[in-house]
């Protein structure tokens, strides 16, 4: 770049092509001075954009002890730069070594170090009140720069354009481009603010007598280089969908005082002009009416089931049908299906789904039952649990659960009276009974409650199988 500075009283100034930084050479300020100082006679403190900028400034400025304000400002506590109100990005930052600090937490702003020994174009956070110099730049962007079709940025020696959608090119001089419409037995009227079917071009369509436009009214040319909307066409009045058109004409197909009724099929409903006449500049009196499929009560699954319905001109309208459908261990009770009728109700009534029943328990004697259920007395889900009164004991199962096949998982229980089980001693007799012969066999035997062992006196048990014998072998 050629590059110059001058002195003019107590200003210096550097100059790159259009963009120039400026500095006061003897006045020192408090940041709120420097920058009214900055806004009286250029255009704002200096705002750093990047590494690049930075450099340049740290090379082509002067060194000053008290060094120089930047636009830098804590607003809210949010680094802020003043001039654009935006806030410092993470990427952007260009601290010194240990800085922001805050100390005495009032250093609200901001100091650059320009030809510092150590940490050269760095930042450094500074009370508001300490003189230093005012750093300030006066922009190159001009009112008529970029066209009037962008924005204006800033950039080191120059600017660049950002351009408006719909405009580009350095300047922003060059227009977005559209297809240029040639529409078929369509009356077209545009309006080019840029030049013939460019960005924001605006075209409007018409039909000629005793046709209709079908499509967009307008369309126009955006950014993206397409048009709006699709060209419409114009077509002879036609029944609508589900619908029928009966016309009377007096001075021709279609032509001035024609007039047309339009009715809906069964099922559907007519939303629009019942009628239209065609008007003498050639076109139809109200808008284009069209027929719906006449709605039904919306339907909700049953509790413990599951619906599927399929439509065919709409969600729950006219020929819409649901299938509805039970989960395991319930049964469906009503209609598989219904249908939305034309008249809009549904065939049949609201079906339901009902557990499926197990046979009905009832207490053991000399037992008690006691059942939770889920979904009704003895179904699905239902659990039970017996038990017995004292002095008796189970047999069988001790909870028992209906299933989905309207089952229990097993047989009732029932309550028995206890028995005592022991291996018992059969004896002839005593061993110690003078001339026996003693013969031991074992078994075992159940004994009733109170469970008492009657013994003979010579030990030998009271059962069928005991015997006492003499040495002659005689009972």
């Amino acid at each position: 770049h050629d590059t110059s500075s001058s002195s003019t009283g107590m200003l210096l100034w550097v100059q790159v092509g259009a963009w120039t930084y400026h500095y006061s050479d003897k006045g020192d300020y408090m940041w709120e001075q420097a920058r009214n100082y900055c806004q009286t006679f250029f255009t704002d403190m200096v705002a750093i954009q990047n590494q690049e900028e930075i450099q340049y400034l740290n090379r082509s400025l002067p060194y000053h002890k008290s060094y120089y304000w930047i636009g830098l400002r804590k607003l809210d506590g949010v680094w802020t730069w003043v001039g654009t109100r935006k806030a410092l990005t993470k990427e952007a930052e260009n601290w010194a070594q240990g800085e922001p600090n805050n100390r005495r937490s009032n250093q609200d702003c901001v100091e650059i170090y320009i030809r510092r020994p150590q940490q050269a174009g760095k930042w450094n956070d500074e009370p508001c009140t300490r003189r230093k110099k005012a750093l300030c730049y006066l922009a190159s962007c001009q009112p008529f720069s970029c066209s009037q079709r962008g924005e204006c940025v800033e950039t080191i020696g120059s600017y660049r354009c950002e351009c408006y959608p719909g405009f580009h090119g350095p300047e922003c001089e060059h227009v977005v481009q559209c297809a240029k419409l040639e529409p078929q037995g369509v009356s077209m009227y545009c309006s080019h603010p840029y030049g013939d079917f460019s960005y924001n071009s605006t075209c409007e369509f018409g039909c000629h007598e005793g046709f209709e436009r079908r499509g967009a009214a307008v369309l126009r040319c955006l950014p993206s280089q397409e048009w709006s909307a699709n060209t419409p066409t114009c077509t002879v009045l036609s029944a609508p969908a589900q619908g029928e058109l009966n016309c009377s004409h007096l001075h021709g197909d279609f032509a001035f005082g024609s007039t047309c009724a339009f009715s809906c099929q069964k099922g559907f409903a007519l939303v629009g002009s019942e009628s239209r006449e065609c008007t003498a500049m050639g076109t139809w009196t109200g808008d284009t009416p069209h027929c719906e499929a006449i709605t039904c009560p919306v339907l909700s699954a049953p509790a413990q089931g599951e619906m599927h319905c399929s439509h065919l001109h709409g969600e729950f309208t006219f020929g819409s049908t649901c299938a509805f459908s039970c989960q395991k261990g319930f049964a469906l009770v009503g209609l598989q299906s219904r249908e939305c009728t034309a008249t809009g109700t549904w065939t049949g009534d609201t079906p339901h789904c009902e557990a499926f029943a197990c046979p009905v328990l009832s207490a053991p004697a000399q037992g008690e039952l006691n059942c939770s259920h889920l979904h009704g007395n003895f179904t699905f889900g239902s659990t039970c649990a017996f038990s017995c009164q004292r002095g008796f004991v189970l047999m069988g199962q001790e909870t028992l659960e209906c299933t989905a096949m309207g089952s229990w998982t097993g047989n009732t229980p029932h309550c028995e009276v206890p028995r005592l089980l022991l291996e018992v001693l059969l004896c002839s007799c005593s061993p110690s009974l003078p001339g026996a012969q003693s013969s031991r066999k074992r078994r075992d035997a159940l004994f009733p409650p109170p469970w008492q062992l009657h013994l003979w006196l010579h030990v030998c048990l009271l059962l069928p199988e005991g015997v006492c014998s003499d040495g002659a072998g005689k009972p």
